[in-house]
């Protein structure tokens, strides 16, 4: 029996309906007579979902206990043992319970496709393993539960079950997803409108990818050859001229006018010696194409035209956008130019678009490297032609002809093919056209003829002269093609140069941007910018760009020395000796620029010192003023209670003692703050990282606000986190005595925890005034206080310790608005890693929706 085929609904995120279309897709095969199976679903408690699964036959599960609790998973025995056509199978990347057949539920169902049965399932884009780190970025949650980005590949069909945000989001404020009172901690959370936009398109463009694929393979295996236009590819062919910026803009308007067109900006350089473009401009034009959203890349060929046909065609393009020809009218004589070649070898599939410009008929104008000066192949073949056939051409011609028009005029006409033989070839061709029609001219036209013997002394002198003059022509010629060629690189040295100089001066090249310049100036493969603190030290690299740089000067192709301890290193071919006067700037350039980025990381140090210092003055504003507040309210209470007087009674006695004690606490949580900020000032916070799980610390923290003033929500069933139990307890409790300060009164806060991939989140929700958006990072800043708070409310650290004491352990604190009205303080924790396999009591759900109680979790996987 053949392997079953795979169908695979895969969604942007949980709740957009993939198991709905998976039951749907069961009905209609049951419909047509299908032997079609419920292996597992999971419907999550959504009522229409529980619905879809009444009419289908469902295989019973196999009962698992894990530590003490039961739980339930697909039964692959009793599906083989069935043997239905199709089986339904939700959530692809599930983790299997310790003691079921395989770890992963994707390994069941590999499993079920080799024994013939159809496999229809579900998955989210963000359980794909390729995708694992793009979607934390994105979401701050790193997925648990991965499906091999291959397994999903290999489906016979991918449906993308899509929903807009926005309507998402109604669902789950509906209840539809989620259970009310989890609504409000979703939607603030991985339900972000942000989060949900940014998985759309990555689940769109991950689809598109696959198709595309497809149909390679499908245009692979019928071998078609031709463009396909289902997706507009537009490339566009670039010289390094000004004319570039105006071809990419109409471009980027072709793309605009076609969904899912894209813009490829390609540069063919030679693949000898400086690039003929201005890296200036080229910089400018491909930081233009990427914010046009198009891609730039750089193709080495010796051959323009045929280069940007290939890279087309590599790339299945549509559509080439090249400029009008900047060259004068006479040099049309010399061919036919790019734009008129491509257009007549691209074939029907590829339409050339010849777009207009202000620089038509100007010349290039722009500095041209020694390729460009140098004769080419077919010049000098030219050349030899012209020299050596030519004449014979013109000896046959002259010696059939009736007239004859002399020596003199013969000998002119001998000496104009050196001339163009020296224009065409240079210097070699023209010596042997000149050598060459000498024998000619002795042998044919200069008495006797027929011999190479002279009898008139005045054809003697006459065909001397003509080898004098030819040879002396070709010279010049060469000379000026020599001279021409220095005027060339001088000026493409000066303004790379100029470039390199305006960089220095306002201090804007990185690193590695000045690197790829210089693999793409001379054409390298890699290069790196080494150095080492002494002679015998080994070589390190302080950047590179490129495939394998070289580790060290002497294995790459080209080395230039930068001091005794530094040198770049190049590697591709071996340059020249002129190029290396260029490449000695670049070196030099590269070396101030490393030292700009040391200079900016000390910088960095300076200024952490100042804010120490700001830091420094704040605290003796604050021991001048705050702490003297309840200095003096304990001072008055003990003089008063010392005082013989006045007799105090009982209760005034307690009164004096009870606002000592308030005094002190106070006291001693102003000098507790202070020393905290102090320890983070300086970097002398070492947290002591253990396991710990978050009710026995969390509770200790509420010790400094009022017993009935706080909610606490911390399930016994999350996972145990890796913190600092006393940077913890101290960090929670700043972050709810700011909230109880600013809670209305009969109004308790909010503590509450819940699982959020490999992260802890506690939130403290009060329902104060809240804060304006552009004042929620100012609230963490060290003695700051927010609106009217009252000068003995504190010196403005509190929130400040507590985001430090965060990150020190690898976590984050961040103020978000509560819904309803009112601030949410979100403290997010690393899970401790447990190691081992994983437990089913603690991993999130995958639809983000409710399992049952021994499996429940908060929060989207």
């Amino acid at each position: 029996m053949g392997r079953g085929r795979l169908r695979i609904h895969l969604g942007a995120a949980p709740g957009v309906g993939k198991t709905y279309a998976m039951l749907s897709e069961g009905h209609r095969r049951v419909e047509r007579g299908t032997d079609c199976v419920v292996g597992f679903v999971e419907h999550h408690g959504r009522p229409r979902t529980e619905v879809m699964l009444h009419g289908l036959e469902q295989v019973p599960r196999r009962e698992l206990s894990y530590r003490g609790a039961a739980f339930t998973e697909m039964d692959v025995d009793a599906l083989l043992a069935r043997r239905p056509a199709v089986a339904l199978v939700d959530e692809l990347a599930h983790t299997n319970v310790p003691g079921s057949r395989n770890a992963k539920r994707w390994q069941d169902v590999e499993e079920l496709l080799r024994a013939g049965i159809d496999v229809v399932t579900t998955v989210n884009i963000q359980h794909l393993e390729s995708l694992g780190d793009v979607v934390e970025k994105i979401t701050g949650v790193r997925q648990r539960e991965t499906v091999p980005d291959e397994v999903v590949r290999r489906a016979d069909q991918i449906e993308l079950v899509d929903m807009s945000p926005q309507a998402l989001r109604r669902r789950m404020a509906h209840g539809n997803i989620y259970q009310p009172d989890k609504v409000d901690a979703a939607l603030s959370n991985y339900f972000r409108p942000g989060n949900l936009t940014a998985l759309r398109e990555l689940a769109l463009l991950w689809v598109a990818d696959r198709a595309d694929e497809y149909l390679q393979q499908y245009r692979g295996d019928h071998g078609i050859r031709s463009a396909w236009q289902a997706r507009e590819r537009i490339v566009v062919g670039l010289t390094g001229g000004p004319e570039g910026r105006t071809l990419i803009r109409r471009a980027a308007r072709m793309a605009a006018k076609g969904s899912g067109s894209e813009v490829l900006a390609v540069y063919i350089a030679r693949s000898d010696g400086l690039t003929s473009a201005s890296p200036k401009e080229l910089a400018v034009q491909r930081t233009l194409v990427e914010d046009l959203g198009g891609t730039f890349h750089h193709v080495i060929g010796d051959n323009v035209p045929e280069s940007l046909l290939a890279f087309a065609r590599g790339v299945d393009a549509t559509q080439i956008v090249l400029g009008s020809s900047r060259r004068k009218a006479w040099q049309y004589v010399l061919g036919p130019g790019v734009g008129a070649t491509v257009a007549r070898d691209s074939g029907p599939d590829l339409d050339v678009h010849i777009v207009t410009h202000e620089e038509v008929a100007r010349g290039r104008g722009l500095p041209v490297a020694r390729s460009a000066a140098r004769l080419g192949r077919p010049r000098i073949a030219a050349g030899w032609v012209v020299g050596v056939v030519f004449p014979v051409l013109l000896c046959a011609l002259l010696t059939n002809i009736d007239a004859d028009p002399g020596l003199a005029n013969d000998m002119l006409l001998f000496l104009a093919l050196t001339v163009a033989a020296a224009l065409l070839g240079g210097l070699w061709p023209a010596l042997a056209s000149a050598a060459f029609g000498s024998l000619l001219l002795n042998y044919f036209f200069a008495p006797p003829v027929h011999r190479f013997t002279v009898s008139d002394p005045r054809n003697i002198m006459a065909i001397a002269v003509f080898f004098g003059v030819a040879v002396s022509v070709a010279s010049v010629v060469d000379l000026a093609a020599r001279r021409t060629h220095q005027a060339a690189r001088l000026r493409a040295e000066s303004e790379i140069l100029s470039t390199l100089a305006g960089s220095v001066l306002r201090g804007e090249t990185a690193l590695d941007a000045l690197l790829e310049r210089v693999r793409e100036t001379f054409a390298m493969e890699s290069v790196a910018l080494l150095e080492r603190a002494g002679e015998v030290e080994p070589w390190t690299p302080a950047g590179s760009v490129g495939p394998r740089p070289a580790a060290r000067p002497e294995d790459a192709d080209v080395d230039m020395p930068i001091g005794d301890h530094m040198a770049l290193a190049l590697s591709g071919r071996v340059l020249p000796a002129e190029d290396r006067r260029v490449l000695g700037a670049f070196a030099a350039q590269a070396a101030v620029v490393l030292d700009r980025q040391r200079l900016v990381g000390e910088a960095e140090g300076a200024r952490r010192l100042a804010e120490g210092n700001r830091i420094r003055t704040a605290l003796l504003a604050a021991v001048s003023h705050d702490l003297r507040t309840p200095l003096a309210s304990i001072k008055a209470s003990v003089s008063s209670l010392r005082s013989d007087d006045v007799e105090w009674s009982e209760e005034d006695r307690a009164e004096l003692l009870a606002g000592i004690e308030e005094g002190a606490d106070r006291l001693d949580h102003l000098v507790g703050n202070l020393l905290d900020m102090s320890r983070l000032q300086t970097g002398t916070v070492t947290p002591l990282i253990r396991e710990i799980d978050l009710d026995e610390v969390v509770p200790m923290a509420l010790g400094g606000v009022p017993e009935d003033s706080v909610l606490l929500d911390v399930p016994e069933t999350l996972p145990m986190v890796a913190v600092d139990p006393g940077l913890l307890e101290r960090s929670v409790a700043n972050v709810v005595e700011n909230a109880v300060k600013y809670s209305p009164a009969g109004e308790r806060v909010l503590v509450a925890a819940s699982f959020l991939g490999d992260r802890v989140e506690v939130r403290v929700v009060d329902r104060g005034p809240g804060v304006p958006d552009e004042a929620k990072d100012r609230i963490f800043a060290p003695f700051q206080r927010h609106g009217d708070a009252p000068r003995g409310a504190g010196v403005g650290l509190g929130l400040a310790v507590a985001r430090g004491f965060a990150e020190a352990m690898d976590g984050t604190l961040a103020a978000e608005d509560t819904p309803g009205g009112g601030l949410t303080m979100v403290l997010t924790l690393r899970a401790a890693d447990r190691g081992g396999p994983p437990d089913p009591a603690a991993t999130e759900p995958t639809e983000a929706g409710d399992l049952p109680a021994e499996r429940q979790k908060a929060g989207p996987r």
